[in-house]
């Protein structure tokens, strides 16, 4: 969940979260939270990207021409981008990645 305006929306959906952690926790599973400035700032590069900017910048990354639909759709892969970057392999592909990106 990257942005909610509705209340009664975010509510619902943290809570659902909150169970599926929970769940994954108890089955052994590893969990990680990102804050929205966090997952922008490791796919576009700064924490105020916009929703567009982020979508760019994941089609970029994965050699993608067409517009990802669903628009949540860009942000899950971006939540993916920015795990992969925190590891140790993934940040070694991401250096790797962004010589091999033409600019």
């Amino acid at each position: 969940m990257l942005f909610q305006v509705n209340t009664r929306t975010a509510m619902q959906t943290g809570q659902a979260s909150g169970v599926v952690m929970a769940e994954a926790a108890a089955a052994g599973c590893g969990v990680a939270l990102y804050s929205p400035n966090e997952v922008k700032s490791a796919v576009a590069g700064w924490g105020g990207a916009d929703k567009d900017q982020v979508e760019r910048m994941v089609r970029t990354q994965l050699g993608i021409d067409a517009p990802l639909r669903p628009s949540d759709a860009a942000d899950a892969v971006a939540v993916a981008l920015c795990h992969l970057a925190t590891l140790p392999t993934g940040r070694a592909v991401a250096r790797a990645t962004a010589k091999a990106v033409p600019r």
